[in-house]
């Protein structure tokens, strides 16, 4: 399978010189410890550990004179978050040995790992998220149909076999449901997967807990443990309402989207984009991929979306840099705004609209309002934030 460079090779080694413990967190099979093979090829020794391997746990039976014994060498630490308890011992060995670059851990889960890192590693530990594949990591080698088909894993989009791709995103459900969920007490494998399917089937939509609590026979409180636990694990994004005080009556309930268009396609049994252009779901998936793209090129952005009861409506409000931008999702090339999309703008005045579609190359609409591809919109939402205009050029 070819290695294809990430964004975040440069970052990571950055955080690397400039800090003892660097964080990578990523959904599993994102890459995470591709990236840090590919990665740890210079002169400088290092000692990788997988806390799946058996052996490699077995290594760390004592863990402080083990450390010790690596101490010239970077310790990289992968699937930390099932041994949480190295944490303390960590803070003492960087606090001790002072400079930095001394420990690179890997996560697949963000609860327990921020959690215990924060209260351990405060001011040791930067923190970097890897995402599956975004498309300006994969624009030169893929369509984007094959890229919403397939979503964004690299053992998914790199297969050449269509049926492979998609046994391993079966296979990779199926793992998820039924290995990884047994890190934490709680949760039915059985109810999460008719969770994520239902979730499928809904895209993009506004959550009701309690309508949704009611078809898998559990309290709404315990859907909302499963969608923080979803969120944590990097399977869902949910974005909130924008909070406004236009005087509008705003809708209040967040919306939830599968992380990645190739679960929500193997959640839904649709095998290729043929079959996915002609589902209900097609306009979700478009905004899901815009949303995962969004999210791991703006990482400090904040992300909502805007709706009222009279019908304005925005699919995603990004705030950067004190700067608000507008951007519609259209499954389409030659897409066109609705009226609800231009009572939106009167209502919040943002500096930019820009309406995202499969194109090969934006255009103006009007004043403020651009059609534009998923590359342009990232380059122009840096372009408006870092030059502080207010109109796409």
């Amino acid at each position: 399978m070819p290695y294809l460079n990430r964004l975040a090779t440069a970052e990571v080694e950055e955080c690397i010189k400039h800090s003892p413990v660097t964080a990578v967190l990523g959904p599993r099979q994102c890459g995470k410890s591709t990236l840090t093979k590919h990665l740890l090829t210079y002169d400088r020794p290092f000692l990788y550990l997988d806390l799946e391997k058996p052996s490699d746990l077995r290594k760390l039976a004592e863990p402080e004179w083990f450390f010790i014994s690596q101490k010239e060498k970077l310790i990289c630490i992968d699937e930390i978050q099932r041994k949480p308890d190295l944490f303390p011992l960590i803070r003492s060995m960087v606090d001790e040995w002072g400079e930095n670059g001394h420990f690179l851990v890997l996560g697949s889960a963000s609860l327990d790992l921020l959690m215990q890192s924060s209260e351990s590693l405060a001011g040791r530990i930067t923190y970097k998220q890897l995402t599956p594949f975004l498309w300006e990591e994969v624009k030169e080698h893929v369509s984007y149909e094959h890229y919403l088909a397939v979503g964004g894993f690299p053992r998914s989009l790199l297969q050449k076999e269509p049926d492979v791709s998609y046994q391993w995103r079966e296979d990779f459900i199926a793992t998820f449901l039924e290995r990884d969920l047994q890190q934490w007490s709680g949760f039915s494998p059985q109810t999460m997967r008719r969770l994520w399917q239902m979730l499928a089937h809904n895209n993009g939509q506004i959550v009701n807990l309690s309508a949704i609590g009611g078809s898998l026979g559990v309290s709404h409180t315990s859907v909302r443990n499963y969608l923080d636990l979803l969120q944590e694990t990097f399977m869902v994004h949910i974005l909130p309402p924008c909070i406004s005080n236009t005087g509008k009556r705003m809708v209040k309930s967040p919306k939830v989207y599968v992380a990645d268009t190739g679960i929500v396609a193997a959640l839904l049994g649709l095998e290729d984009f043929t079959q996915i252009a002609g589902h209900p779901v097609f306009g979700s998936l478009w905004e899901s991929l815009v949303i995962a793209n969004l999210k791991g090129l703006f990482p400090r952005a904040e992300l909502s979306f805007y709706r009222t009861s009279n019908g304005s409506e925005i699919d995603i409000l990004l705030q950067l840099s004190g700067k608000l931008f507008a951007i519609e999702c259209k499954a389409s090339v030659a897409p066109t705004l609705s009226r609800g999309s231009y009572l939106a703008l009167e209502d919040i005045a943002p500096v930019h609209l820009f309406v995202v579609a499969p194109v090969s190359q934006g255009y103006p609409v009007k004043a403020g309002v651009t059609v534009v591809s998923l590359s342009e919109l990232v380059q122009q939402i840096r372009a408006i934030a870092s030059r502080g205009i207010t109109d796409a050029e």
